[in-house]
């Protein structure tokens, strides 16, 4: 139901592949994302939040009721590995209607090979989440830019 509409600090930084074919974990695709870390907007961080509706930073009511989820489950890998995301996160969109609550990991490290993240949503209160998914980055940890790969994202 979540669109990755959200693109934060510098979005000209990034570009998004939602279809890319590029070894996917699971199925015939999976989201490729590159960050060139030129910091165009002079952010140097950039990062996408997925949501409902598109382009939705809490100014529609239109949360979706995710508390019988227990966790959010991801899977990534960078192209290279070591790349350096600052954090993935559930919720925390703040507004006329905000979020219920969130959580989050991070930073984490991403491995060349296919790897399982779990986000726990237990004893958070996720009846109202607006920002279903989010990730960012930045130029100090990631200079030279970075491609990383996400699949099979799921509330579990």
């Amino acid at each position: 139901h979540y669109i990755p509409s959200g693109w934060m600090g510098d979005s000209g930084d990034l570009k998004y592949d939602g279809a890319s074919k590029s070894d996917p974990y699971l199925g015939d695709t999976c989201i490729k994302i590159n960050y060139s870390a030129k910091a165009a907007q002079g952010a140097r961080w950039a990062g996408i939040f997925w949501q409902y509706p598109a382009n939705n930073w809490g100014s529609v009511d239109s949360g979706f009721d995710l508390s019988k989820a227990t966790k959010l489950t991801f899977w990534a890998r960078g192209e290279k590995g070591g790349e350096r995301l600052e954090e993935f996160k559930v919720g925390g969109i703040m507004g006329e209607f905000s979020d219920s609550d969130s959580a989050t990991i991070g930073p984490v490290l991403l491995n060349k090979e296919w790897t399982q993240y779990t986000i726990d949503l237990k004893g958070k209160d996720m009846a109202y989440v607006i920002g279903g998914f989010a990730w960012a980055t930045n130029v100090d940890n990631n200079p030279e830019g970075a491609t990383f790969y996400l699949d099979e994202i799921k509330f579990e």
